[in-house]
């Protein structure tokens, strides 16, 4: 459908200014188009000496120094006065001032604006399902932004799975291929770097501000929904708290506000009103009860990555304390534990078994303090002025290997201990850090460990609800008794004469084979590969039992993996 309108005739006297809207930034409404396929050519009206000369551009004179100027409309000296008005604010004076500002004025009010890029990157994600394959590739794009030392940042999950990463400037019509240095998955962030000199020519890097306060302005600049051109969303600071980062289901400090954040807009910069970055944008909630909310990653954050990388030349993580506690809000249940009234902590319910502090800490200790700060009944802590903040703040601000001080009660005594503080190791992890998954085969029988990526692959994204209990108990609840633990199942049985009866079995778990506990993918594949025993013999859940004869099961893998056009019976990780 096409919708005629008429042009409204323009009063002579309106000053008009050419420049106040750029192509690069703005795609041209609707109303402007419609204008400049109406508006006559220039040539035609230069002879005519009509009073509908107006319509068009104004007559040139070879006589102009002899003209008397005409005496400017109240309404046109109160327009140019504004507009005086707020080139002086944006800290542009022009001399020959015109009927309209110029376009350098209107940029200046975010001047970091040219280091925001697109990232374009193809990704191939591994096939959790089949994991001796890949899934087809595909292409997205994000945004990012130019950081000092020659460096750009963006989101993980924007180039997770990479296979190439380009990035285009502002206003440019070349992109440059990129070098992943660093992929942060507990932080969502990704630090990439590029090669060509070109890239670098005329870009002032982004410099970051401090963590904002409530109700203050942000400004979000990106590339949303695939745009070649940049968005800017403006809104405030509405929420300031330790949240769950969707992209590793960690919590850390993030930033609440409530500008819109679309498809597109990942990696982009946050800047306040002094053109400062104060965080990255990287999630939003889409829920029926909830409009315009967007999450920031805040500099806190960031510059923890950033010092990781640049102090260890990797992305080492964000440490854990390796504790579940309880909140000590009930009063008698603070006396019952031998609390003082003037004390006050949580209580440490669990500690993990790979955890440093499992050494020195015993559950049903009350963690009194943090490294010198005091922990609240309800597990927080001071956070500026009126605020108060999850203690795990102060644990996500230390670095792999730092060396904290924790006080805890103890019967009755307050007992300091000094811990060294690790990443956290997850018997079912959330991700797999770019490697390819691991797989072996025998008699039919595929064997994988079960990570987030494999509950997604075989149940969707709603696993937490379609994945089977069994399974999510162990997600949610189950701790590593050792580094190297993996809950290993049977993801599925590639149909053969050899494992009739048991097609059914599907991602099952594997407790012992031939009476040996099963730790982990490559102990079993060691077991089974080195087994001399008449029968292959693996104990699962639920107590149920697979057997089959060894010396058949052995031969029949091979004719096995021609049928499915699988290239080894192992994935390389496992083979010796």
């Amino acid at each position: 459908m096409t919708r005629t309108r008429k042009r409204a005739r323009r009063d002579d006297s309106e000053p008009t200014n050419a420049g106040d809207t750029s192509p690069d930034d703005a795609a041209p409404q609707p109303s402007t188009a419609i204008h400049a396929a109406e508006s006559p050519p220039a040539a035609a009206n230069n002879g005519d000496a009509s009073p509908r000369r107006g319509r068009g551009r104004p007559k040139k004179s070879s006589k102009r120094k002899d003209r008397v100027a005409e005496p400017m409309s109240p309404e046109s000296e109160r327009r140019l006065t504004r507009q005086q008005q707020a080139a002086e604010q944006n800290g542009h004076v022009n001399s020959s001032v015109g009927p309209g500002p110029e376009w350098e004025t209107v940029v200046r009010v975010v001047p970091a604006m040219d280091a925001v890029v697109k990232v374009f990157c193809v990704h191939t994600d591994p096939n959790f399902s089949l994991p001796w394959q890949r899934k087809r590739q595909y292409s997205s794009s994000s945004s990012g932004f130019i950081i000092g030392g020659r460096r750009v940042l963006t989101n993980a999950h924007s180039v997770e799975h990479h296979t190439q990463v380009k990035l285009k400037k502002r206003g440019s019509d070349t992109k440059y291929l990129a070098t992943v240095l660093a992929i942060g998955t507990e932080c969502d962030i990704a630090l990439l770097t590029v090669n060509d000199d070109e890239f670098w020519e005329g870009v002032t890097p982004v410099e970051f501000g401090d963590l904002p306060a409530l109700q203050d302005a942000v400004t979000v600049v990106g590339y949303p929904i695939g745009g070649d051109t940049i968005s800017v969303t403006s809104g405030v600071v509405s929420r300031i708290e330790v949240l769950s980062y969707v992209h590793a289901t960690t919590e850390l400090l993030g930033l609440q506000i409530d500008a819109a954040i679309n498809s597109g807009n990942s990696g982009g910069p946050a800047f306040n009103d002094k053109g400062k970055c104060v965080g990255i944008a990287f999630q939003s909630l889409k829920h029926d009860d909830a409009e315009n909310i967007g999450y920031v990653i805040p500099t806190p954050v960031i510059k923890h990555f950033i010092g990781d990388y640049e102090k260890n030349g990797v992305y080492t993580g964000f440490p854990v304390l390796g504790i579940e506690w309880q909140k000590m809000e009930n009063p008698d249940l603070r006396v019952a534990m031998g609390m003082a009234s003037d004390q006050k902590g949580v209580r440490i319910r669990r500690i993990e078994p790979t955890a440093p502090e499992s050494e020195v800490l015993k559950s049903s200790d009350i963690l009194l303090s943090f490294d010198g700060v005091k922990i609240a009944n309800d597990g927080t802590i001071p956070f500026r002025d009126g605020e108060r903040i999850g203690f795990s703040y102060l644990v996500s601000q230390k670095y792999t290997g730092d060396k904290t001080l924790v006080k805890v009660l103890r019967d009755s005594k307050v007992l300091e201990f000094k811990i060294k503080l690790q990443p956290h190791k997850r018997l079912i992890p959330a991700h797999i850090n770019g490697k390819p998954p691991s797989y072996y085969i025998v008699a039919g029988f595929v064997f994988s460990a079960v990570s987030v990526p494999y509950l997604r692959s075989e149940y969707g994204k709603d696993y937490e609800y379609e994945a089977p209990v069994k399974l999510l108990d162990r997600h949610m609840h189950a701790m590593a008794e050792s580094p190297d633990e993996q809950l290993v199942v049977i993801s599925q049985v590639l149909v053969a004469d050899i494992n009739i009866g048991y097609e059914d079995i599907v991602n099952t778990q594997v407790i012992t084979f031939n009476g040996k506990p099963v730790k982990n993918l490559k102990s079993l594949a060691n077991m089974v590969e080195s087994c001399k025993d008449e029968y292959l013999k693996f104990e699962l859940e639920y107590q149920q039992v697979v057997v089959v004869k060894t010396e058949t099961a052995k031969a029949a893998t091979l004719d096995i993996l021609a049928m499915h056009c699988i290239p080894s019976a192992m994935s390389d990780d496992l083979k010796p």
